[in-house]
């Protein structure tokens, strides 16, 4: 039986994938709790186990007295002596108990204790192995569809859950039984055992998809530098590499496109723009709207804005559906990017140029010297002091004029601005109010009516006249 034992505990290891100290330990907690149950004990016990033998073993202890008051945890020295020779006022000595007189409910409570503490052990193991896995990609397969569309995945020996805000709306096809490939983003502990949480929507996704499809990725030659997503519809990743003679971009489209292909067979079609990384925001910005060509890049670094001109035939592409393409380029780049046509571009141009004109003391030499300092509207001026406006050569001595002239003529314009929107609010209320009004009028069926009699006192046109 105690061979039995010591198999079973070998087998519950290897089976459940715990440590044999752990069962050990377990066993040893349920057989001193059977124990305390049986004898009444407080801490004056033992339970060890013999690898020898497979047998676990139940010690009471007891202090040798000269005179026996509790025989519960004192032991006279004849006593003692008889179990062993060598014994003496004072010691501690171990007196074995017999396990199998434990009695049915000692032995449910060892069975209870034994069980759960299985159970928190596979759990810890089971949440130290996915906590670690965080930002990776694991493979399971459909086990359920719970009410409201969250997914239960069968990961072998943990349940995950991929919620429907982690889904691509798209894949509305998830079957039992069907294989499915997710990240990791969360694992939770709680009394119901460890919950890993996945994503197929998350941009980590995307990124780890290609790091398991590209090998340069993965050996950090190649690196991901940022993501924006879109799940199910488009994504713009940016690479970059420190070694010259390899080009980022075609080492993650591969041979034919192989390997995107990959990462687009995965997500079902999903948009892929891979964009090489660079330092100069201006080019990267260029590199992020592809495939709309790129004029000109306006840097704003204290507002972190970016002015992008693009040819009148390419603005709808540049913005993309719905406005889709700038959104994702502006996630990449992280700068807040404005898009403008190249005829609206130099129209504004023109504007500004000629309200700089308009200003006292600004002929057209300093206008120009402005326009390529930065400076290209009264409106600009006003975003500078006027020390440095007086660095400008030609207004040294008439800077504050020119600042506060520019003021003005800014304050004039945002009146005149704010008045024809109040005057374009009122004629649409008034227009509103009128169609109401008709409407009312053909629903009461007045419409179809003659007029009535005019009142007396009216108007009445000179027949003569």
């Amino acid at each position: 039986m105690s061979q039995d034992l010591k198999r079973i505990i070998e087998q519950i290891s290897r089976d459940k994938g715990l440590d044999k100290s752990v069962l050990i330990e377990t066993m040893q907690e349920a057989i001193g709790s059977a124990a305390k149950r049986k004898y009444g004990l407080n801490d004056n016990f033992e339970v060890t186990f013999n690898d020898d033998t497979g047998e676990f073993e139940v010690f009471r202890f007891h202090e040798v007295v000269e005179e026996v008051e509790d025989p519960k945890t004192q032991l006279s020295l004849e006593e003692a002596r008889k179990l062993d020779p060598d014994s003496s006022l004072g010691d501690e000595l171990g007196v074995k108990l017999e396990t199998k007189d434990f009695g049915r409910i000692a032995a449910q409570s060892a069975k209870q204790v034994i069980i759960q503490r299985m159970k928190d052990a596979e759990r810890k193991i089971i949440y130290d192995e996915f906590k670690d896995r965080i930002g990776k990609i694991v493979t399971g397969l459909i086990q359920r569809v719970e009410k409201g569309n969250s997914i239960i995945v069968n990961l072998g020996r943990a349940e995950a859950l991929l919620p429907v805000s982690e889904q691509i709306s798209r894949e509305s096809y998830y079957h039992r039984g069907e294989r499915i490939r997710a990240l990791v983003i969360d694992v939770r502990l709680d009394s119901r055992g460890p919950q890993v949480v996945l994503s197929r929507t998350h941009p980590d996704f995307l990124a780890a998809l290609f790091e398991a499809e590209v090998p340069e990725i993965s050996e950090g030659i190649v690196k991901i530098v940022g993501v924006a997503r879109e799940a199910g519809s488009r994504s713009k990743i940016a690479v970059s590499t420190s070694d010259g003679e390899i080009d980022p971009v075609g080492a993650c489209v591969g041979l034919r496109g192989s390997r995107v292909q990959g990462v687009v067979q995965e997500l079902k079609g999903e948009k892929i723009d891979i964009i090489p990384f660079n330092r100069d925001i201006a080019h990267y910005v260029a590199s992020s709207l592809a495939p709309a060509a790129v004029i000109r890049v306006v840097v704003d670094e204290d507002q972190r804005s970016l002015e992008v001109v693009v040819p009148d035939d390419q603005l709808s592409l540049a913005i993309g559906r719905k406005g889709q393409n700038v959104r994702l380029a502006s996630r990449l780049v992280g700068w807040r990017i404005d898009v403008k046509n190249e005829t609206k571009y130099q129209r504004s141009l023109k504007n500004g140029y000629q309200s700089l004109l308009r200003l006292p003391g600004i002929s057209e030499s300093i206008a120009e010297q402005l326009c390529d300092a930065g400076y290209g509207s009264a409106r600009e001026l006003l975003g500078i002091t006027p020390d440095q406006l007086a660095m400008v050569e030609g207004l040294e001595e008439k800077a504050e004029q020119v600042w506060n002239a520019a003021k003005e003529y800014v304050e004039n314009l945002e009146r005149e601005d704010a008045e024809e929107a109040r005057r374009e609010a009122i004629a649409k209320d008034f227009f509103s109010q009128k169609i109401e009004r008709e409407e009312a009028a053909a629903k009461a069926g007045l419409a179809e009516q003659s007029p009535g009699p005019k009142p007396e006192g009216a108007f009445k046109p000179d027949p003569d006249f």
